[in-house]
């Protein structure tokens, strides 16, 4: 999160017309594609496994903040509308085999006492070039350890979910594609820093929290950087991070991913 005294200069993102009309009866649906993903939101009663469709994940945000300075920043996720992302140069746009684009992730519910509260706080914690867009989240519910991920397997209702994107045209995109190479991330991965802790550790989490989802390895754009910045690092470096990212992610996902389950309603 920012200061209070950052917190009171910074602008809404999130559309309260938005909001409203997405979620008339005051409670909030959010999905989770990055530190969502370990770091909650407050209030959240239901945190449920489950993905998006027609984006693509990419380290292409720089982070002036939380992993990174403004002198130097640092690089945090994004989604890119598949479309847009199709026109780009992407080396590793081989990789992406999915028909569908399909984004894995959490979805938390936040119940109408605290909705607008939570919207609040997650526009000061997403101010750094974020905006708000609501997309259909499917989730999955799926046996503790289950493996799959052919989407077909779950035809579960889709949600409405308000998702924070950093759009191509926000001033934090890397719009030079030398920058979104994967060398040149890795490499201000490495060295990055910020208030909220080292940029390494964050990709770290990253990895460890998609694998914990239980669906199958994180994507091969993120465990091709984190190959990278390990060979960019020293042994003991990534030791320390490893073990502060497995900490971190242990501490914070409370309730479990069963008790979630649990209180999910059975899809229609």
């Amino acid at each position: 999160m920012v200061s209070s005294e950052e917190a009171g200069h910074h602008h809404v993102l999130s559309s309260e017309k938005g909001w409203r009309e997405n979620f008339p009866d005051g409670d909030l649906w959010v999905f989770g594609y990055g530190s969502l993903i370990w770091k909650p939101p407050p209030h959240f009663d239901q945190r449920v496994p489950g993905y998006i469709n027609g984006y693509v994940r990419r380290f292409w945000q720089a982070s002036n903040d939380h992993r990174g300075t403004k002198e130097n920043p640092g690089r945090v996720l994004t989604v890119i509308d598949r479309e847009f992302w199709e026109t780009l140069d992407d080396p590793l746009a081989h990789h992406e085999t999915s028909a569908t684009a399909t984004v894995w992730g959490v979805a938390y519910h936040i119940p109408a006492s605290h909705a607008n509260e939570v919207r609040q706080y997650l526009d000061i914690r997403e101010i750094n070039g974020y905006s708000d867009h609501y997309t259909p989240f499917h989730p999955v519910l799926t046996p503790q350890g289950a493996r799959s991920t052919d989407t077909s397997d779950y035809p579960a209702t889709p949600i409405t979910c308000m998702v924070y994107i950093g759009q191509p045209s926000n001033p934090q995109f890397l719009r030079d594609p030398a920058q979104r190479e994967q060398q040149a991330v890795a490499e201000v991965i490495s060295r990055s820093e910020g208030k909220s802790g080292k940029n390494a550790e964050y990709l770290f989490m990253l990895e460890k929290a998609l694998e914990g989802l239980g669906f199958g390895n994180a994507e091969m754009h993120v465990t091709d950087l984190v190959k990278r910045v390990k060979a960019l690092q020293n042994e003991e470096e990534v030791r320390r991070e490893e073990e502060q990212a497995e900490r971190d992610l242990e501490e914070s996902l409370h309730p479990s991913a069963r008790e979630a389950h649990e209180r999910f309603p059975p899809a229609e």
